[in-house]
């Protein structure tokens, strides 16, 4: 049970959202962002691994339960569900960023 292995499936719209915060980084510093994009890419990636580690995101305005966060170094929040053998990667945020339109 323990080496059981997930899919992973980024959606779109999680891929604008790290394609805006790389762009927007990559304006600063290129290096950086291509370091960025490789960490999160990794990041995700090992959710194949024991997706259920990462706590649930509790937040008023959130199905209880429904999400689990994971926090990727400095400013980055991945929010994804679990299904079956299924991790569906919804959202990457910016933490520096409000994100009550998640509402």
């Amino acid at each position: 049970m323990g080496n059981k292995e997930y899919k992973v499936i980024v959606s779109e719209r999680a891929k604008r959202m790290m394609g805006t915060h790389i762009r927007f980084l990559a304006e600063v510093n290129k290096e950086a962002a291509k370091a960025k994009k490789k960490e999160i890419m990794t990041a995700m990636r090992s959710l194949r691994k024991m997706p259920q580690r990462f706590p649930y995101f509790e937040e008023n305005y959130i199905t209880p339960n429904k999400y689990h966060k994971m926090f990727i170094e400095k400013w980055y929040l991945v929010l994804y569900q679990i299904q079956d053998d299924v991790v569906y990667v919804d959202y990457i945020l910016d933490c520096r960023k409000d994100y009550s339109w998640l509402v």
